[in-house]
């Protein structure tokens, strides 16, 4: 079962099956649907910054990142493999249409066509980032038929080459750029999928794809869908360093329903002033402290006894019999406490021998 929850994926995946086979059909929909011939024509590769736009936005953006993180198998190190098994001969078949494309502008209007093939964009922009919407809308196969219906004019046929070499290399540098981002992305596959959102970047990407058509036919957002793209992917990104932060909150403040916490309820910096010792005296530390004073001033060496410890030992054993009397009182009043505590409240425990009936 594919791990990517969108229809069109899982369409794709129906169709063709294998990763190198999924790989391929999305890299190289461009070429075959007419969509890149038209964006050379159009002169959306006359510049080298054009080129890395379109080779960005058409042969990666957020198909072929979702091909390669959600359906590929294996290691890096073998899902790179198989990019580059699909990137080479995209890269030459590019190089082929490019030398092809005065060929091909003799035999259509390139005006109409540059409609088509913008509708087409828009159509995969809006597959992409919503199902729903792309259910209602034709296939990109069936609009570039209608725009070859609409655009077609065999009168003027002329098998010619290309004969700017700079316009050629600049689809090879589109090729080549949609190849290197679909490597970067297999390489570091096990970072994006821990950290990578891929329905925030899909949505970024069906937004910047959506901006390229514009750019193209009014000629007013120049490198917007660049700018799209890179914004995209920056907040597509979840970094650990936020996710640590997230946990570092969480354990500082007390879940509800955890009970009194074992420092007396208080956490972070108040705990400090909250733990401090407190400077109040305690009656029993100071009666305990001065008994202790009493006694050890009233020690005697046994060797060297005085006459005054002598003169005084009738008084300590008066002492000495008075303090025995007091233990023994105090256990009886412990005694009948502990059995006050045991008899009920409503329970009567005195005699009532001699006493009134009513009483």
């Amino acid at each position: 079962m594919s791990a990517s929850e969108h229809p069109v994926a899982l369409r794709l995946e129906s169709l063709v099956g294998g990763n190198a086979k999924l790989l391929a059909l999305v890299m190289m929909l461009p070429l075959i649907d007419g969509v890149f011939p038209a964006l050379i024509l159009a002169g959306a590769l006359d510049e080298p910054l054009g080129a890395i736009q379109v080779g960005l936005l058409i042969f990666g953006g957020s198909a072929t990142v979702a091909v390669i993180l959600a359906e590929m198998t294996g290691s890096p190190r073998e899902q790179a493999g198989v990019v580059l098994l699909v990137g080479i001969p995209l890269i030459l078949l590019s190089a082929v249409q490019a030398a092809l494309a005065p060929a091909i502008e003799s035999v259509i209007d390139i005006l109409i066509f540059e409609r088509f093939a913008a509708l087409v964009i828009l159509a995969i922009a809006a597959k992409t980032a919503s199902a729903t919407v792309g259910e209602y809308l034709p296939s990109p196969g069936v609009i570039i038929g209608l725009g070859l219906v609409a655009s077609i004019d065999p009168s003027g046929m002329n098998l010619v080459l290309m004969n700017d070499p700079a316009l050629v290399a600049n689809s090879v540098l589109a090729a080549a750029i949609g190849v290197a981002f679909a490597l970067a992305v297999a390489l570091s596959g096990p970072y994006l999928r821990e950290y990578m959102d891929l329905d925030r970047f899909r949505f970024g990407s069906a937004v910047a794809l959506g901006l390229l058509p514009m750019a193209l036919v009014a000629d007013a957002f120049g490198q917007a869908p660049l700018a799209a793209l890179i914004v995209a992917a920056i907040f597509a990104i979840d970094p650990p360093l936020e996710r640590a932060e997230d946990e570092d909150d969480e354990f500082t403040a007390p879940a509800v329903g955890t009970g009194p916490l074992p420092d007396g309820g208080s956490w972070g910096s108040g705990s400090d002033s909250g733990s401090s010792p407190s400077t109040s005296p305690n009656p029993s530390t100071t009666t305990t402290t001065t008994s202790a004073s009493a006694s050890a001033s009233a020690s005697v060496n046994p060797r060297h006894p005085t006459v005054e410890s002598r003169a005084d030992g009738a008084g300590a054993d008066l002492e000495s019999d008075g303090g025995t009397d007091g233990e023994a009182e105090s256990e009886d009043e412990t005694e009948s406490e502990d059995e006050t505590e045991e008899t009920y409240p409503g329970d009567d425990t005195t005699d009532t021998a001699g006493r009134a009936p009513w009483l």
